[in-house]
């Protein structure tokens, strides 16, 4: 069967959690299943190369998603799925696809309701948006700890430590965590990590207490998009009373703060001192 040639639009940047399509492909899956890819979706795929936010669940056609990945189709015409695909994100002379996986098959030409998990997206909304307000907050108590100048800020001026520094980041329904790794060459940039762990209790008031205000202010949350496309390079930004910030982003997220009763963090610095962990908890209201 012939697979797309072009990418999928998707409506997931701005918060959708319904659409219909018409059904391009439909392919069976070696493990089971079937891989069914439509025009147009809201459900949001795993990223195979920065898998942070989890896949979106619901149902296509009345039949449960069980999964979503991102697929692209090559010039060679075969459909490949996630960590399969050799070349980067949005390489030229190929099709980025949002894949549902599902355990039927449905017709290809059909058009078909899609309906994404609405209350498990919210969640996940909710830890992503937490994620980046973390990653500010973090950047600004942190400031005075850095020596020189590393050569990269955040959107808001301070050293982008969470960006220098990340290791892994990955949210699930009931928080964030990131992990960020502190060695030789963030020294060597300029960070200095003395006194980190007697510091951290203080450190941690910081960062929650900047989180509080932001969550108080209700600033409004969008998604910025280029174009419909999955490839489109999407921002993700917030007007905080300190200025607006962005971020590059291909998650979802709240449209604004209020929809958050609470946003905490709590800091863990490994015993040797090289790796520090953020578990960033939202309370939707």
């Amino acid at each position: 069967m012939p697979h797309p040639t072009t990418s999928t639009q998707v409506s997931f940047p701005a918060g959708a959690v319904e659409g219909r399509s018409t059904v391009l492909a439909v392919e069976p899956l070696p493990a089971g299943g079937y891989a069914v890819v439509t025009a147009e979706t809201p459900f949001h795929p795993l990223d195979h190369s920065w898998p942070d936010q989890p896949a979106d669940t619901g149902t296509l056609g009345g039949v449960a998603v069980r999964d979503c990945v991102t697929g692209a189709v090559g010039p060679e015409g075969a459909l490949l799925l996630g960590t399969d695909i050799p070349v980067r994100r949005g390489e030229e002379g190929w099709a980025w696809l949002v894949v549902h996986i599902t355990e039927e098959p449905l017709a290809v030409g059909a058009e078909v309701e899609l309906r994404v998990d609405a209350e498990r997206r919210a969640a996940l909304s909710a830890a992503h948006t937490g994620c980046h307000l973390l990653a500010l907050a973090l950047n600004e108590a942190l400031a005075p700890r850095w020596r020189k100048d590393p050569g990269r800020a955040d959107a808001l001026g301070h050293p982008d430590f969470d960006s220098l520094a990340m290791d892994t980041s990955r949210m699930d329904v009931e928080a964030s965590t990131d992990t960020y790794r502190i060695g030789k060459s963030l020294r060597k940039k300029g960070f200095t990590a003395d006194d980190l762990a007697v510091e951290l209790p203080a450190l941690t008031d910081a960062v929650n207490a900047r989180l509080a205000a932001w969550v108080a202010a209700d600033a409004p949350v969008r998604v910025e998009a280029p174009g419909p496309e999955l490839t489109a390079r999407r921002r993700w930004a917030c007007d905080l009373p300190e200025g607006n910030a962005s971020i590059f982003c291909g998650g979802t997220h709240l449209h604004h703060l209020g929809e958050l009763a609470a946003l905490s963090t709590e800091l863990r610095l490994s015993e040797d001192g090289s790796e520090l962990v953020a578990v960033t908890t939202p309370k939707r209201r």
